[in-house]
C-alpha cells in the first residue's frame, strides 16, 4: 500500500512539472528564459533597493549595480510585458537609476 502510494505521488509530481512546462511553452517562451525572469525578478528587487540610495554607492558597488542591471533588463525583455506588469514601477526605477549611474560615469 505504501509502495502504491508512493508511487502515485510521483506520477502526479511528474504530470504537474509536465503541466507546467506545457503552460510555459503555450505561452511562447522557452523554460530557460522563464527560470532566467524568476531569477530575474529576484535580483530586481535587490536592485530597486539599492537604486533607493544609489548616491551613497561606491564606484565599484556602482559598476556591479549596471552590470546586474544589465542581466535583469535582458532577462526581462525575453518575457511578455504582462508577466511582469506588477513590477513595472520597480524596473522603472532601476532603469533611471541605471541611466544616472551610466551618466555620471561617462562625465567623470
Amino acid at each position: 500500500m505504501l509502495v502504491a502510494s508512493i508511487y502515485i505521488l510521483v506520477l502526479l509530481i511528474f504530470a504537474l512539472i509536465a503541466f507546467a512546462v506545457m503552460q510555459i511553452k503555450l505561452a511562447g517562451l522557452n523554460v530557460k528564459d522563464f527560470i532566467s525572469f524568476i531569477k530575474a525578478n529576484d535580483m530586481l528587487d535587490k536592485l530597486y533597493n539599492f537604486a533607493q540610495r544609489y548616491e551613497k554607492l561606491t564606484p565599484m558597488e556602482q559598476l556591479i549595480f549596471l552590470k546586474e542591471a544589465d542581466e535583469v533588463f535582458k532577462a526581462f525583455n525575453k518575457v511578455p510585458d504582462m508577466l511582469w506588469e506588477d513590477e513595472y514601477q520597480k524596473y522603472l526605477k532601476v532603469l533611471n537609476t541605471y541611466r544616472d549611474i551610466r551618466v555620471l560615469k561617462w562625465q567623470s
